[in-house]
């Protein structure tokens, strides 16, 4: 991981320190479960699949920030720093970064216009989120 990365981020004002909570984070990794499994619904809408799935991704992004004593105001950065919080390749978060734009046009201008391809990515890339996320195991707190 690069935690220089972090830091540097945090010195110039793009995230805020903040110490680590057990509790929210084990929150936001349930909150991103709960989402990707709206998300597998059939049932529901092409929207409501795809919003669901881009709030679980975003959870666990904001899950694995937290888990390292970060915290962002900005959703595109939570995902960009997915590079240093559980080794994504840049293609992966990028993905996830259409996503947010995405789901911008859908949330503010109406407009969801997204392939099933762009979907199935977002699904796969969400699910190793999760477990990589999962797989940093407790908070450690100083």
């Amino acid at each position: 991981m690069s935690f220089e990365n972090l830091e540097n981020l945090a010195r110039i004002g793009k995230l805020k320190k903040e110490p680590p909570d057990q509790k929210e984070f084990e929150g936001l990794v349930a909150s991103g479960t709960r989402s990707l499994q709206d998300a597998s619904v059939v049932a529901l809408s092409e929207e409501g699949r795809f919003l669901a799935a881009y709030r679980a991704a975003h959870a666990f992004a904001l899950a694995a920030l937290r888990w390292y004593g970060y915290r962002s105001d900005n959703r595109y950065l939570v995902f960009q720093c997915l590079q240093h919080t559980v080794e994504f390749e840049k293609a992966k978060w990028r993905v996830l970064d259409k996503c947010h734009k995405q789901r911008n046009l859908a949330e503010y201008e109406g407009q969801l216009d997204i392939t099933p391809q762009l979907f199935d990515e977002l699904m796969r890339i969400t699910r190793e989120l999760q477990e990589r996320v999962q797989n940093l195991g407790p908070v450690e707190v100083e």
